[in-house]
């Protein structure tokens, strides 16, 4: 049996920004459709950590793969980061592995893809001035799947201290992007598209400083006690979402407004799915406030990861091993 292998580089080479939007189109759109094969994931509990399971398939395309992402918030003090994970893809006629990938590079990518397809959707097409607010390890795909959708003239950065916010603006300057690190409120103000990712447990920017007709990504606040966006913003917005059950049960931008009795599932606009499908109306004004907000589902995982197996092979990229 013959194993090919790609690490986090191969990964990246493989799966290009508008390749793995490409990919996320296909996995809402089967997903909308009732076809794709994508179980509850499987959460596995030690003392040190997380681990979860997640597979998937997709019938059209014949990706069938299966996600395992550990989180171990003890890692640092080892000298490891705090989360691991490995995508495999097998044959969806033998059932044979066929590749193993890095999971942490896909991850990231196509975390960043689902907004970008996203902020195609929803965004406005004149949209210039983008706000990313947070600058840990997924936000550099954030950015570069904003700016292969949309005309991005300014990059505004905030995070916490400011120094990895400068480094992800020097990092974008050197691609020729106009990116600079600033606070929150300048960053959001007047800005047309607005993506958080970070951890945060209350909201990381202010309603009052949303512009009217602004689309903002929310792509962190990944637990049901986290939180990025104010409730008074979820209430005057037209939120869709990449799995209504997943948004109920997982995200805390969708359940804390619930809770609060503001809110309800029958008050989302739809997936993105739906979206694509034309089930869901889009965007309906110039001012009107549209959120995605991402809960992260196995069918991206498979989708991007069937994806950049056939650049990967076709390009010779990785190692291959016999087991």
């Amino acid at each position: 049996m013959k194993l090919r292998i790609l690490n986090a580089q191969d990964v990246r080479q493989a799966l290009p920004m508008p390749e793995a939007i490409a990919a996320m189109r296909e996995a809402f759109a089967s997903l909308a459709r009732g076809e794709a094969q994508s179980p509850q994931r499987l959460v596995i509990r030690t003392d040190a950590g997380t681990s979860l399971f997640m597979p998937a398939y997709l019938p059209e395309s014949r990706a069938l793969a299966q996600k395992i992402v550990s989180v171990f918030p003890g890692n640092p003090a080892r000298g490891l980061p705090v989360i691991n994970g490995l995508v495999i893809v097998l044959d969806a006629e033998t059932g044979a592995p066929r590749a193993l990938l890095e999971g942490a590079a896909l991850t990231a990518i196509r975390t960043g893809a689902a907004s970008g397809l996203a902020t195609e959707l929803l965004a406005r097409p004149q949209s210039r001035i983008f706000a990313l607010i947070g600058a840990g390890g997924q936000a550099y795909d954030q950015a570069r799947a904003v700016l292969a959708v949309r005309e991005i003239a300014e990059v505004r950065i905030s995070s916490k201290s400011g120094e990895s916010a400068g480094r992800l603006a020097q990092r974008l300057r050197a691609e020729g992007v106009d990116a600079r690190a600033t606070g929150v409120r300048e960053a959001v103000q007047g800005a047309d598209i607005i993506t958080a990712v970070t951890d945060s447990a209350t909201p990381v920017f202010l309603d009052a400083d949303v512009a009217p007709g602004a689309h903002i990504n929310l792509v962190g606040a990944y637990t049901r006690d986290m939180q990025e966006a104010p409730a008074a913003t979820i209430l005057r917005a037209r939120v869709f979402v990449d799995d209504v059950m997943a948004a109920v049960h997982e995200a805390g931008d969708i359940i804390k407004p619930i809770r609060a009795n503001l809110y309800s599932a029958d008050d989302l606009a739809g997936t993105l799915g739906q979206l694509l499908l034309g089930e869901v109306p889009g965007r309906a004004s110039d001012a009107e406030i549209t959120v995605f907000k991402s809960v992260g589902l196995a069918v991206q995982d498979a989708a991007a990861a069937a994806r950049a197996l056939v650049r990967a092979e076709s390009a010779g990229l990785g190692s291959v091993i016999d087991l």
